[in-house]
């Protein structure tokens, strides 16, 4: 893998260039990938209910860590397990359980 040093003028770089995407990841590094095409993909019924499923579980997800209460616990479970809280609160919401 390639490491680039940037000028110290540039504080971050996200997004896409051209065929090129430039995304940060939460631990600070910087990751440049191509673009996938995914335009002759052809899904299986399986993989469309488990795209479906976890698009659910996001929005659950996002819904519960609305709540600062709900929140809360799910940063101090997230704390104690090495996590991040979106991550935690998307697998419980995923597998069905929830805090």
């Amino acid at each position: 893998m390639a490491k680039v040093t940037l000028h110290p003028f540039i504080q971050r770089l996200q997004g896409k260039l051209g065929n090129v995407v430039f995304r940060q990841t939460h631990n600070g590094t910087l990751s440049a990938t191509k673009v996938p095409d995914m335009s002759k993909v052809k899904w299986s019924q399986a993989q469309q209910e488990h795209r479906q499923r976890f698009k659910q579980a996001v929005a659950e997800a996002k819904a519960a860590l609305a709540d600062p209460q709900v929140r809360a616990r799910y940063e101090e479970a997230a704390a104690k397990a090495g996590k991040r809280p979106f991550d935690l609160a998307v697998s419980d919401h995923y597998h069905g359980r929830g805090l």
